[in-house]
């Protein structure tokens, strides 16, 4: 089994590191502050795929978010290579489960559009759109509009957008949450492919522990609120190549077992 993570094809960004330092997360509420989050210690290493797993309120998004910079914690720190986060950066790109694509504009509009906002040359910028298109199977709607595409396509289409960053980490929270199971299962296979291309860091919200197992190469679970880090462990097949007939290996379903006792213990 390989312990290395995918680095990237070369002359990209590289993958970042993600430190989580003793952090905490409360909100006020009309009865009293909640504490989300409870002393959360982390580190991702670069190129590492990391599912975040747990029971709903457990504090996964509100941790997405703390990295992506969307909130600032209580107490501890964020460091992505060695920098305090201190606020969105392109460099941290995030999927969301609803795809926030710009429904007048074209896919390859949309996938241009960062780009296109730091001045990136015309040329430049197709030749980006044109590479991850065809990463994401979708060259042949660089002409459509989101509303002409599948769920699972509007996905692939926010994710080469996100991708057009460049940025060192992708940050999902429940990116497949709403699609049907069979676009669902061929998303992950193709999420998981794309990983291996890209070398990108990657930090994966699902409740699923299917998914958590098939596409981490580490999968960790935060408890129930307030958010604790209660397991964390590599996946059986960490970054070695695999497809869906990984599902039915002994080692996979062992380790998918052991893991929803995990989570199922929480409600006991």
């Amino acid at each position: 089994m390989s312990s290395e993570a995918p680095t990237g094809p070369p002359g990209r960004s590289r993958p970042s590191r993600v430190v989580i330092d003793a952090v905490v997360q409360e909100f006020t509420t009309r009865d009293g502050p909640v504490r989300a989050l409870d002393g959360i210690d982390l580190t991702v290493e670069p190129g590492e795929f990391v599912s975040l797993i747990g029971p709903s309120g457990c504090g996964k998004t509100t941790l997405l978010q703390l990295i992506a910079g969307f909130q600032a914690p209580s107490e501890g720190r964020v460091t992505v290579d060695g920098e305090e986060v201190r606020g969105p950066s392109p460099d941290r790109g995030v999927v969301f489960q609803a795809p926030n694509l710009f429904p007048w504009s074209s896919v390859r509009a949309n996938v241009e559009f960062g780009p296109r906002m730091r001045r990136v040359p015309k040329a430049e910028r197709r030749a980006t759109s044109d590479r991850l298109l065809a990463l994401v199977g979708l060259e042949e709607f660089a002409r459509s509009r989101p509303d002409q595409l599948s769920g699972g396509m509007r996905q692939r289409a926010q994710i080469a957008r996100v991708l057009a960053n460049d940025p060192g980490t992708l940050l999902m929270d429940e990116p497949f949450g709403a699609l049907d199971a069979l676009t669902r299962e061929r998303l992950q296979g193709e999420l998981r492919r794309l990983w291996r291309t890209t070398g990108k860091t990657v930090l994966f919200v699902t409740h699923s522990v299917e998914e958590a197992a098939f596409l981490g190469s580490r999968v960790v679970a935060l408890s129930p609120r307030p958010g604790r880090v209660a397991f964390d462990e590599p996946t059986p097949f960490g970054t070695e190549e695999h497809d869906e007939h990984v599902r039915a290996d002994p080692t996979f379903v062992a380790f998918r077992e052991r893991l929803a006792g995990v989570i199922h213990g929480f409600g006991d």
